[in-house]
């Protein structure tokens, strides 16, 4: 088996224990470690009696690489999706960050992971995402998300307008600081902050939430994923935000989005102790109350 490492830059060295747990662990069922480059840079000299190959490329990834592991909080997850892209390659994520919705693995629990990856004792969730374009590609071939896509007004400026379309069908028209588009992953993340629902992975949904809207009639709708949204934005100021994912860019001038459903999805490993329902439990504080128990 032929496993990737993928991580962010730490700021912590307290983590560096925990990435030697990962590595000795790896070596102890003789799997090939494969390293992506910026995550070399970073161990360079901190980890001791290591050996691994550095992770070539996309294309090395797709023909080669069994598995995929992250090293780091959800932020890192999101990041991955732009180098896993199309490969089907799955993935799993050990989380050194805080909530670890998508990167599910605790710290304390390295060993038991990689030994259930490794002998294949997981299932596959794979997750849809969403894909935007415009007439200027703005995230250039990275123009998918797993999590959502957000129209934002900046800090400094009035709210924005933005007129959405279903299907070419006038839908609304959103006064207020921005809108989020979200797959049902996403759901639980800006999403959910703003008072959007939670949306199961299998619903085949997404979810439109506007953020601090003027006209307060106006909810969040979620809509079946099979649809293409299109917005046009009006802005007094001389520019606004589109993020995708973690990836933000400034818009200067008119221009129109058009958000549908991307044409492959991420798969995420799920090992057989883990659930959709015991993770909302335990990443929300769901039921923790001392009559449930």
């Amino acid at each position: 088996m032929k496993i990737a490492i993928y991580g962010r830059p730490f700021n912590e060295p307290t983590v560096i224990p925990y990435i030697q747990q990962v590595f000795d662990v790896l070596t102890q069922h003789k799997v090939g470690i494969y390293v992506h480059q910026q995550l070399h840079d970073y161990l360079n000299g901190k980890l001791k009696a290591v050996k691994y190959d550095i992770l070539k490329d996309h294309d090395y990834l797709r023909e080669s690489i069994d598995v995929l592991i992250t090293l780091g909080g959800d932020g890192t997850m999101l990041d991955v999706v732009t180098l896993v892209r199309d490969s089907g390659t799955p993935v799993i994520g050990i989380n050194f960050g805080r909530l670890g919705f998508l990167a599910s693995v605790n710290k304390s629990d390295i060993a038991a992971a990689i030994y259930a990856v490794v002998n294949k004792e997981f299932t596959i969730d794979s997750r849809e995402l969403l894909q935007i374009e415009t007439e200027e590609k703005i995230f250039g071939d990275d123009n998918f998300a797993l999590n959502d896509f957000t129209i934002h007004k900046r800090d400094d400026s009035a709210m924005i307008t933005m007129h959405a379309s279903l299907d070419g069908e006038f839908l609304n028209s959103y006064w207020g600081d921005g809108i989020i588009i979200s797959t049902s992953t996403g759901s639980t993340a800006y999403s959910l902050s703003c008072g959007g629902p939670i949306i199961f992975p299998q619903s085949n949904s997404i979810v439109v939430t506007p953020i601090s809207p003027h006209n307060l009639n106006v909810r969040p709708i979620v809509l079946p994923d099979s649809c293409t949204l299109s917005f046009d934005v009006e802005c007094r100021s001389a520019n606004y935000l589109v993020s995708c994912d973690s990836r933000t860019a400034i818009i200067e001038k008119t221009m129109k989005f058009h958000i549908r459903k991307a044409k492959f999805r991420l798969n995420l490993i799920r090992l057989n102790n883990e659930s959709y329902l015991s993770t909302l439990r335990n990443k929300l504080l769901w039921g923790l109350d001392a009559r449930n128990y």
